[in-house]
């Protein structure tokens, strides 16, 4: 039997100015729908998009260990990590100038979770207008902005 995926939208956001962050996650099972989001002092973007991620793939693989997840996002951060992984592992998550990678915690993590479970990311426009369709990425934006406007101001 062909299971149907877990549809995962994600976003992740931060104010520069405070380094105060947010994240969220819609997460899609048959016509159940799970809204995850969280907020991380001393932060950045990229982060908060990895941990977005990270969470939900949480939540799904405890209660769909069997079931496959279609991550969509809008960050190039997330979308092109599995063809960044080995080179990654390679250096030991180091630059050439010898410093740790920043959000390396995380990155080993997420690429750690793509050896042990089927996620496919899809690469969605950012901030695209409200449609006739249902617009999830949209939706996971405005849920992340407003985490993030309620937390950290």
């Amino acid at each position: 039997m062909l299971l149907s995926p877990v549809i995962i939208y994600t976003d992740g956001s931060c104010n520069t100015q405070t380094c105060c962050g947010a994240w969220a996650a819609i997460i899609i099972v048959g016509e159940q729908k799970t809204i995850l989001h969280g907020t991380e002092k001393d932060t950045t973007h990229n982060r908060m998009e990895l941990l977005a991620v990270l969470k939900s793939i949480d939540f799904a693989v405890s209660r769909y260990p069997e079931i496959p997840l279609e991550i969509y996002t809008d960050s190039q951060y997330v979308t092109n990590l599995p063809e960044r992984a080995e080179k990654l592992l390679g250096s030991r998550f180091i630059t050439k100038k010898g410093n740790v990678l920043k959000n390396s915690d995380l990155l080993q993590e997420l690429i750690s979770l793509l050896k042990s479970h089927t996620i496919a990311f899809h690469k969605v426009k950012a901030h695209q207008k409200n449609s006739t369709r249902e617009n999830l990425n949209r939706e996971v934006d405005m849920i992340c902005r407003k985490v993030m406007r309620d937390s950290c101001e």
